[in-house]
Order: structure tokens, then sequence, then C-alpha cells
């Protein structure tokens, strides 16, 4: 039997924020997942409440306030937002930008995305200053149509954009992001080539935008290229355009927080599901429900059990395997928590692509402190916490607040966690 004090399961963005809350609360720490960190999968943004019924959202704060009591924001307080949000900028330093008002960011899909939190190396092409924008897109990546993202954002925000697409020189169809980044990042020859191409179509633009393929120290990249164009008679200034998966902003970010949990301590233990688990009733007088006594992961075929004091779920919802559905129910697979949803399978979605889906909803519901309630309403077990995508009661994707409620979760969490911990 492994001990430790706080056991996370999962390791995207909210169970790494739970984890290292946990850590800088001077609980020991081990963090188990199942497969790498989702992060490579994301744009490296930090969304926290963009849109709501709809509309855009400027001040996410103000907006928070009229939100549903069950949202995962009105259950934990804007002040575990704002914990969330001051460890990630505590990690991330300069490498972000951001304040308390949502930023519109440009994506490769020639829409803009509300943010409050964005790589430094984009914050150059937030729009609405008016500045005139050339996009650069690359042939032989089918992700970024930099033609027709131009013609889309140019009637939606101010200031003319333009599009233009060119070949990466030396760069074979099929070369990945990753290949893109390490040429940028090493190569002058290739950065004075490719400055060289695009230098004659800026035509007096004022930044010029590429796809996020700027390696692990972009701002390097950038201070590079943009002195190239300045010697070509261009002055701009360069920005990355968030990509989809594989996502090197999203790596970024993955190895920030990865960095930071190896210095705080966290054991991180990567490839390894949770296949059981046992408890025990509460000591006397508690009613808080059962304790998780035992943690059970599957290392290469071997059944390796955990003895924490606490434990956070932190495994994702529907699309990353943490909720799960038969046909007639809808669960949390590990420790088979409560997840509120209609009875009628055909209620679960709306029609049309766009409707209000109750799967859009589904998870599990938590109290103040994170704990994991079960059809009563009532605390399932009294030293489990959930965190992230695997936490229910609102529609994070169209809200564009599923990063805010990863880092309001697991920062609630994760303190709360420690703090259990060190009482005991």
């Amino acid at each position: 039997m492994i001990g430790t004090e706080v056991l996370v399961v999962g390791g995207g963005l909210a169970g790494s924020v739970a984890a290292l809350s946990a850590a800088r609360e001077g609980a020991q720490v081990t963090l188990v997942s199942k497969s790498e960190s989702t992060l490579q999968q994301a744009s490296g943004l930090v969304d926290v409440l963009g849109r709501v019924d709809g509309d855009l959202v400027a001040d996410p704060f103000a907006a928070i306030e009229n939100l549903a009591d069950d949202h995962p924001y009105s259950v934990v307080g804007t002040d575990a937002l704002r914990g969330g949000l001051a460890l990630l900028d505590d990690v991330a330093g300069d490498r972000y930008r951001g304040g308390d008002r949502n930023a519109l960011v440009p994506t490769t899909q020639g829409t803009v995305k509300p943010t409050l939190r964005y790589p430094a190396s984009v914050a150059p092409g937030v729009a609405g200053d008016g500045r005139e924008t050339l996009l650069v897109g690359i042939s032989t990546d089918p992700d970024f149509d930099a033609k027709r993202a131009a013609e889309s954002l140019d009637g939606t925000v101010p200031g003319d954009v333009r599009g233009v697409t060119v070949r990466f020189p030396r760069l074979r169809d099929d070369a990945k992001r990753t290949r893109y980044a390490k040429l940028l990042t090493e190569d002058d020859e290739f950065r004075d080539a490719l400055v060289e191409k695009i230098a004659p179509k800026v035509d007096g633009a004022d930044r010029v935008g590429f796809p996020a393929v700027f390696g692990e120290d972009p701002a390097f990249v950038r201070a590079e290229l943009e002195e190239r164009f300045d010697a070509a008679g261009e002055p701009v200034s360069v920005f990355e355009v968030p990509t989809g998966p594989p996502s090197i902003p999203g790596t970024r970010l993955r190895d920030l927080l990865r960095h930071e949990l190896e210095a705080a301590g966290v054991e991180l233990v990567t490839g390894v599901p949770v296949v059981d688990f046992e408890a025990e009733p509460a000591a006397d007088g508690n009613d808080a429900g059962e304790l998780v006594t035992k943690v059970v992961v599957d290392r290469n075929g071997a059944r390796v059990p955990y003895a924490p004091e606490q434990v956070v779920l932190a495994t994702g919802g529907l699309v990353g395997e943490g909720i799960d559905s038969e046909r007639d129910r809808v669960y949390e697979p590990i420790f088979d928590l409560h997840v509120p949803h209609p009875e009628d399978r055909y209620d679960w979605s709306a029609e049309g692509a766009f409707g209000d889906h109750a799967f859009a909803r589904f998870g599990v519901r938590i109290d103040t402190d994170g704990r994991a309630l079960d059809a009563g309403g009532a605390v399932a077990f009294e030293n489990l916490r959930a965190a992230g995508a695997v936490v229910g009661g609102t529609d994070t994707a169209a809200q564009k607040a599923a990063s805010g409620v990863s880092l309001a979760t697991g920062w609630r969490a994760g303190t709360r966690a420690a703090t259990a911990v060190n009482q005991s």
C-alpha cells in the first residue's frame, strides 16, 4: 500500500491546479493519470466566461453574479476563481497576458474568442484596436486557410484584415508543426527565406499573424522575425494565432505546469488508470458519508493500491471519459458518483447541433468545499473532491468557460484537501 496525503486523479488543467494548490499548502501530493495531459490538445487560451445566452461577455466577474445557483462558479465562489487565476499567473509569469476583462483573440477559423488569459505571443494580435493585419497561412497545413479566416475577420473586427498563403521553405508536404517550430527556433537561413517571401505582401500592415508554430521560446522567434521584417523595410508586430490539436501553445502550458509540479515535490505517475477503490463509514457523529480508504491503479497489469487521506477527482467530462453512460443512466465510472440527467434518453439532447443539450451539462455536483454529492444532495465521500470537466451544471463549451471552471474547482479542491490534511 502506497501512502500519500492527497491523491489527484487526472493530469489535465484541473488536476494540475489541484495538485499544485495542495502541494503549495504543504501537503504531500501524488498525481496519477491514465494518459498524457490533454493540454497539448488545447489552444493554450484560458477562457473564463466568454458568452452567456449567446452574448459576448466583456467582464466575466460581473457576469458571474447573474449565473444560476448550481453553476460551478456560483457553488465555489469567485474567490476560488481568483485563486486559480493567481496560481496560473504565478506559474506563467511573463509568458501570459490578461486582466479582469476579456480580450478578443482571433482564431484560425476566422472568429474571435473571448478569453481572459492568453499567451504573450498571441497578445499583439488581439482584435479591437483597428490595426491592419496580415494573416499568413502555410500551404501544407490545411487547418488554417488564412485568406478565408481574414475575410471573416475583416467583416467583424475593426481594421483591415488580409490573408496570404505561402509555402514554407525546405519543408515536405507532410511536415508536422513541431518541424516548423524547430526550424523557426534554430535556423537563421530558414527565417531569412521565410521573411523574404512574406515581406513583399505586407503592404503597410501593422502586424503579421502566423499559425502558432513558434516553438518552446516564442518570444525569441517573434523578435527574430520582427528584426528581419524591419530590415526589409516592413516594420511590423508578429504574433501567433492559436491552432487546434496538436497545439504548441497548449504543450507550452502543459510543460510550465509540469515544471512547477515537479518543483513543488508532486509525484507524477502517468499511464495508470484507476480500476478500483474501497471505502468505509466515516467516524461516528460525522454525517458527511463515507471515507475513501484505498484507490487501486493498474500499472502494466499489476494492481497497485494507494492509501490517500484526501482524493481529488479530475478525470474530465464525457469527452475525456470522466463521465460515462449506458442506455438508461449517466454515471461517473470510478467511484460511481451521481450524475443528474433526464430519465428519458431522448431528452439528453436537443434538435440542432447548437441546441440546448442536456448532455453538455452532465457531471457530478459538488458543495462549496468541492466535495462530490450523492443523489440526495449529501456529501458522497467525506474526503473526495471533484474538479474540472467532471463537474457538471453548465455547458462550459457554449459559455467559453471550461478553463476557468477547471481553475476555480481545481484550486478549491486542492486547497481544501490540503487544509483537511493539515487539520487531521
